[in-house]
């Protein structure tokens, strides 16, 4: 269906966010075009300042809108442990459960060889000089069960095992409430080699 030359542009917008298809980006095309002024200038202050303001933390590679950011300029941290993920949104998540209390490093991507990212394209380097001039004396690598998540996991544990620092990597395995005969053979794997005592 044609639309207005503003409304088609505002579809396109929002159909570029990842998840969205053009019957949800039509959706929340007309949404926004029903909200008050108000509240879309509210929207689109927010969108900008967002952008503007937010930038990465030059220790750990978080979002922040402070450097350091809170976690690293946190003096009471475990400052003995990093936990190594892929994206900001993965230090959320593990900051939800209020278990972990050491540091972070956010790699912001993985390593892909198939999509032609490789280890200078993510945020690496500063995690080896960042080793260097600390007192960590465990690594956790908390990236994803993916292929890419694989890879990096163990590029990264091959380049740290030389300086004699601990590299752990978080248990994978069945998920609370799943059901063994639904599960995949890596997850059944998993579970297996991780199994703990009762």
């Amino acid at each position: 269906m044609l639309y207005p030359t503003p409304i088609a542009k505002l579809i396109d917008s929002y159909s570029k966010l990842p998840g969205i298809g053009i019957k949800t980006a039509t959706r929340l095309a007309f949404y926004t075009i029903g909200m008050s002024d108000e509240d879309v200038n509210d929207f689109a202050k927010n969108l900008l300042s967002a952008k503007r303001e937010l930038t990465y933390c030059s220790q750990c590679g978080n979002l922040t809108d402070e450097d350091p950011c809170a976690i690293c300029a946190d003096e009471s941290r475990d400052r003995t442990t990093i936990l190594i993920v892929e994206d900001s949104r993965d230090v959320s998540a593990m900051e939800n459960i209020q278990e972990y209390h050491g540091l972070y490093h956010v790699l912001q991507g993985l390593i892909s060889p198939m999509n032609g990212i490789g280890p200078d394209d993510i945020n690496l380097k500063s995690l080896i000089s960042r080793l260097m001039e600390s007192d960590v004396t465990e690594v956790i690598i908390a990236t994803n069960a993916t292929a890419d998540g694989e890879a990096t996991a163990m590029y990264i544990s091959r380049v740290l095992k030389p300086a004699g620092i601990k590299v752990t990597r978080l248990a994978r395995g069945l998920a609370v409430g799943a059901d063994i005969e639904y599960a995949d053979e890596l997850t059944l794997l998993r579970a297996i080699q991780n199994r703990t005592e009762l």
